[in-house]
């Protein structure tokens, strides 16, 4: 017998074509085909064969199962169904002339139907399948020559190049680089000021003034200078006490008492 399954995405669902030939194989010989559909939203965690032997070489180089392993598969009859994988340990099997060890992963098929149907796959260390055995079957499979297995990757550490000190002032280059943009800056600030003559003036009178007081926070004295100007402060009352406590500086608890016994009294 010759038992064919092709799958195929169209749109939105996923078309299966199962095909049967029974008996001896002659040209004239009907073909029994049937074709299903499946819609995509119902196929959810479908692992086909193409799709198995990847999962096993994965299971097989981590050499781990993970618990609860639990997917969509179809059946013999071309229906859904789920099947399990379960990890049956080592064992030295010998390939050729050499014995090599094997990560053994059994693979069921649970059929709504049907009896559950289950094989064995023995999966070298980098994921070469070696031996197939259909549980209930007299007959196996395996390779007769020990493949080339595929070593692990090992990755380089990532070259440390030392620090060295950077004299752009002795690179013609970067010197060059530094005097043009050096005088592109020059020229693009006094084209600022002269489009803007208020900065000036008004730094050159907040200059003035600190010259005049000359403080010994100078941080404090601008913030309190400058602070007026910000447009999100809210306006000053026309009418205040002078010696109002800044908000650019700390509370002095000497200044608050004070100032609470002058108002008590």
């Amino acid at each position: 017998m010759e038992h064919k399954m092709s799958l195929l995405k169209q749109n939105d669902q996923l078309a299966m074509t199962r095909s049967i030939k029974e008996g001896e194989i002659c040209p004239e010989q009907e073909v029994k085909t049937g074709v299903a559909f499946f819609p995509l939203h119902s196929i959810t965690g479908f692992i086909s064969e193409a799709a198995n032997l990847v999962l096993l070489r994965l299971m097989a180089r981590r050499q781990k199962v993970p618990q609860n392993a639990r997917f969509l598969a179809l059946d013999t009859e071309g229906k859904l169904c789920y099947s399990t994988y379960q990890a049956l340990g080592f064992q030295n099997i010998q390939v050729g002339h050499q014995q090599s060890e094997v990560f053994i992963v059994e693979h069921t098929v649970h059929s709504n139907e049907g009896i559950p149907m289950s094989w064995q796959f023995y999966m070298l260390c980098d994921g070469h399948l070696a031996k197939r055995i259909q549980v209930g079957s007299p007959g196996y499979c395996i390779i007769t020559k020990m493949p080339i297995l595929r070593k692990e990757d090992v990755i380089e550490p990532k070259p440390v190049f030392e620090k060295k000190p950077l004299e752009w002032e002795e690179d013609l280059e970067l010197y060059s680089k530094f005097l043009e943009r050096k005088e592109e800056l020059r020229l693009s600030h006094a084209s600022y000021l002269r489009q803007h003559p208020e900065a000036q003036a008004l730094v050159s009178d907040f200059l003035l003034f600190l010259l005049l007081r000359q403080p010994q926070d100078v941080v404090t004295f601008a913030a309190e200078y400058f602070g007026p100007f910000a447009a999100n402060r809210p306006p000053s009352p026309p009418l205040r006490s002078s010696h109002r406590p800044s908000p650019f500086r700390s509370p002095d608890p000497g200044d608050a008492a004070g100032s609470g016994a002058g108002w008590a009294h």
